[in-house]
């Protein structure tokens, strides 16, 4: 963590007092808490899909209320799994198919906060499908926008759930480099971004969020290894990261966080880890490890051809990770998808924001002029004592 300036008055020849402030940066950290899920156990013969184990979790979220944890699957298992606060399994919802509720792949998904509705992408068969908040299969939408599977690129499909505060669908459409704005009917009303590497551009829109403080558009660019943030209209207002492993760097980001301060939360994939950055992009911390074998050499995913989701070795200490890959953020949990081994981990944020000091635009002027010098103190000194009272 950086913090940008401390409070300073400094006094210039004219006999001016200036006062110079800036925003301090606030600290966040992360810690393992638990997980939810697990691996099917492939030696004993049970398979991706029995209840409680997960394929791929490329979809988290967590319901209001109830605080379930929802968790979409695929590699067959084609549902999503759903986990009480503590861990435990209820329920499934959907099964493979291309019917009404059903799903081949399912990849992204998110309540709406407005509705309480639940939307799940749907891979391969080209769609978002919508369920209420008991898991009751509703209608689906987008059906046949979005891209198939491009070349140089192991996903595709629906990537990314998110909504405004007018309870827009945002849904990233991963293939065609664009994100895809719905209304509450589940029209297409508009789009946003294009193919390239330019600002505003974007090549594998992952993770999709949008902040409730500003209605910025908050991007996983996975290919581009950055993040974009977009006003409602899609310009690119801030853009960070490239391809790397130092802190900043990615290797192609997948899921994407927005807190209430705007701290920006990224599940860097291959990388395995979560890097975690300030409202301006600057690097406060990161989470996680490759998953290593006995040998201390990282475990590499499983092959497109492979009959298992998972990696070999399994490596389950808290904070090991086969890539990471879809993100939740609920209060001061975060959750975060190991893709490669079949499970999600849960971590704590301890996000202690320092006390708001006015920017560093706010500069206050104050003219010291002969016998008026020491009045001229005690209202400065008024001032910033009035200011640090009003703030949060």
């Amino acid at each position: 963590m950086k913090a940008l300036k401390n409070l300073s008055i400094a006094i210039a020849s004219t006999g001016y007092f200036v006062l110079a402030a800036a925003t301090q940066a606030g600290a966040v950290s992360l810690t393992y808490n638990t997980s939810i899920g697990r691996p099917a156990d492939l030696a004993n013969g049970e398979i991706p899909g029995a209840p409680g184990t997960l394929a791929v979790p490329q979809g988290i979220t967590v319901q209001s209320g109830t605080g379930n944890i929802f968790i979409s699957g695929g590699r067959g298992a084609d549902r999503v799994d759903v986990f009480d606060s503590s861990g435990n399994y209820i329920k499934g919802i959907g099964s493979t198919g291309s019917g009404a509720g059903q799903f081949n792949e399912p990849s992204t998904l998110e309540f709406s906060s407005k509705t309480g509705n639940l939307y799940v992408g749907d891979v391969n068969n080209n769609r978002v499908n919508v369920f209420d908040s008991q898991g009751n299969y509703l209608n689906s939408i987008g059906q046949g926008q979005f891209g198939g599977l491009k070349e140089g690129r192991l996903f595709f499909g629906p990537s990314g759930v998110t909504f405004d505060q007018d309870n827009n669908v945002y849904v990233g459409d991963f293939s065609n480099d664009r994100i895809i704005k719905f209304n509450p009917n589940g029209e297409i009303v508009g789009s946003i971004g294009s193919s390239g590497t330019e600002a505003g551009q974007l090549q594998g829109p992952a993770g999709v969020r949008i902040s409730p403080n500003t209605g910025n558009i908050y991007v996983a660019d996975q290919f581009n290894n950055r993040v974009q943030v977009l006003d409602p209209e899609g310009k690119s207002l801030l853009s960070f990261g490239k391809l790397g492993n130092e802190p900043g760097e990615f290797n192609q980001p997948i899921g994407i966080e927005v807190d209430e301060n705007d701290n920006i939360y990224v599940a860097d994939s291959i990388n395995s880890r979560v890097q975690v950055f300030d409202k301006n992009g600057n690097f406060l911390t990161a989470y996680g490890q490759p998953a290593k074998n006995a040998s201390g050499e990282v475990v590499p995913p499983p092959a497109l051809d492979s009959s298992s989701p998972y990696g070999n070795p399994l490596d389950l200490e808290p904070g090991k990770f086969n890539w990471t890959g879809g993100t939740s953020l609920k209060g001061d949990k975060l959750y975060v998808g190991d893709f490669f081994q079949g499970r999600v981990q849960v971590l704590d944020i301890d996000n202690t924001q320092s006390t708001r000091i006015p920017e560093a635009s706010s500069v206050w002027g104050l003219a010291v002029l002969g016998t008026f010098a020491v009045a001229g103190k005690l209202t400065m000194f008024r001032r910033i004592r009035a200011s640090h009272s009003t703030q949060i």
